[in-house]
């Protein structure tokens, strides 16, 4: 069993690092979650933030979120402090590395190769731009494993030689945190996890859940 406490690996790097600024690319998944990760960690490191999500869809949708992450930037005081790379929607990317789990339950294997994915290219560009660590974002929800993220977060820093960012940014209140941004900020709140299989389970979700409504009033009307 996994017991390592990833909040806590990170406190204890910051603690090492002190008195210096090292370089970060931070992966972000969302403007939402970025917003909290970013107010903590703008203070202990330089920041540059990739953009890319070519599991995002629609392009609408891909648009829409990158709007939002400049926006979040822009309204914590952060333009100064938060260089960007957004990258090219890339959706070929996302499909070729998902083929053959397309019919993955959400969580699953097409999830896995989502987060390896963009943890591999943040990793490369991270190498090629000599940071001193790369990270991601995905660690805030409640929904994402962050053992499995970090697991393949230390993946590809072996892979392309440069070091990962321990997290679980989920912790010190790090999710309500980003949700009470959001608000404050009045930022995009999304209503499913990016990719095209998970706004069709949404979609068939909302439309089971309506069909169960509408019959329990059918049959409360019958009933008197």
């Amino acid at each position: 069993m996994n017991r390592r406490n990833y909040s806590r690996e990170l406190e204890k790097l910051i603690e090492k690092n002190k008195g210096t600024m090292p370089r970060l690319l931070l992966h972000a998944c969302c403007g939402i979650c970025s917003s909290s990760v970013l107010e903590y960690l703008t203070q202990y490191f330089e920041i540059t933030l990739l953009w890319y999500n070519p599991n995002l869809y629609p392009e609408s949708e891909y648009d829409r979120r990158l709007e939002a992450q400049m926006q979040i930037i822009s309204a914590m005081g952060l333009s100064d402090k938060v260089r960007v790379i957004a990258l090219p929607w890339g959706k070929d990317d996302y499909y070729s590395r998902i083929a053959g789990l397309e019919n993955e339950p959400e969580g699953g294997k097409r999830c896995t190769e989502c987060f390896r994915l963009r943890l591999e290219k943040c990793a490369q560009l991270a190498a090629e731009g000599g940071y001193d660590y790369f990270c991601t974002t995905l660690t805030l929800s409640r929904h994402k494993d962050a053992v499995r993220i970090n697991a393949l977060g230390e993946e590809a820093a072996l892979r392309y030689n440069v070091r990962w960012l321990p997290s679980d940014f989920k912790k010190r209140n790090g999710e309500n945190r980003s949700q009470e941004l959001a608000v404050m900020h009045g930022i995009y709140r999304q209503l499913y996890c990016g990719c095209e299989f998970s706004l069709r389970a949404r979609e068939e979700g909302a439309v089971k859940a309506k069909t169960e409504e509408t019959s329990a009033i059918s049959a409360s009307s019958n009933n008197t």
